[in-house]
């Protein structure tokens, strides 16, 4: 696996990553990630990254992390 780089985010670290004929999208925040894999043929560089991970693709991604967190802090309660 390699690192193809790093978009900076205030919230979240975000990663890039090449890996078996796929790009790796990685956001990480606190104890959870999200990870979008997108077969390499479907873009036409790496530059196309940087495209998807626009603002609406953060926003949308830090909410999903606000709920995976309301959902183990749920779990948790129930040990």
């Amino acid at each position: 696996m390699r690192i193809i780089g790093e978009i900076p985010n205030p919230d979240c670290k975000i990663t890039l990553f090449s890996w078996n004929n796929r790009y790796l999208i990685k956001l990480e925040q606190g104890l959870l990630e999200q990870t979008y894999k997108i077969n390499q043929f479907e873009l036409t560089s790496e530059n196309d990254l940087q495209k998807i991970v626009n603002t609406e693709f953060i926003n949308d991604a830090l909410a999903r992390f606000s709920s995976m967190a309301s959902t183990l802090q749920r779990s948790l309660e129930n040990l």
